[in-house]
């Protein structure tokens, strides 16, 4: 049965990658693309045209990171299964990248935890891993923000990416959604 649900869980993965890559290639050919907004919408299009304008110098990076985005959408919404799906797709990724094994093995851990808050504490290890990857890469277009939750894991805190200003907390979800702060801009 686990080699039933491990297939599936990496067919999923595999179809992410294919469903992601067609939604950029779409994106960057159509400006409209995927946005369902009026005309004169303001910020919610705003927010969603600067989130999918980020792009790393590290084109391998570039197709994990909008895994980890992914990641800490699930995190965010608190879905244990949509985490280990997008924990799979950094995982297949991560033999990609340039010392991947630290990244592989911390993401499997989010892929085999059974529950939200497990997946939560290695994702701020994640995240450690992820900042330093993206300051050393640097980015080819856009933002990335580093925010900070002072009262993440009994108040000793917890950083992670996002494309918005826009505070979303992955460690505690809609009970404290907007606790945090951002901490640094990476441009």
């Amino acid at each position: 049965m686990r080699t039933v649900t491990n297939f599936v869980i990496t067919l999923a993965a595999v179809t992410l990658f294919a469903a992601c890559g067609n939604t950029q290639k779409q994106a960057e050919t159509d400006p409209h693309a995927g946005h369902n907004h009026a005309p004169g919408e303001g910020h919610g299009a705003a927010t969603e045209k600067s989130a999918s304008a980020v792009s790393l110098k590290d084109d391998k990076l570039n197709a994990v990171y909008q895994h980890y985005v992914h990641l800490t959408n699930a995190l965010v919404k608190g879905d244990v299964a949509e985490a280990k799906v997008a924990a799979n797709a950094i995982e297949l990724g991560s033999k990609e990248l340039t010392n991947g094994a630290a990244l592989a093995t911390l993401v499997a851990k989010i892929g085999s935890a059974g529950d939200i808050d497990a997946q939560r504490v290695v994702f701020a290890a994640l995240s450690t891993n992820f900042i330093e990857r993206v300051k050393a890469s640097g980015l080819n277009s856009g933002e990335v923000y580093v925010e900070y939750c002072p009262m993440a894991f009994n108040d000793k805190g917890a950083s992670w990416l996002s494309n918005q200003k826009e505070i979303k907390n992955p460690y505690f979800g809609e009970s404290m959604l907007t606790c945090g702060e951002v901490k640094e801009t990476i441009k």
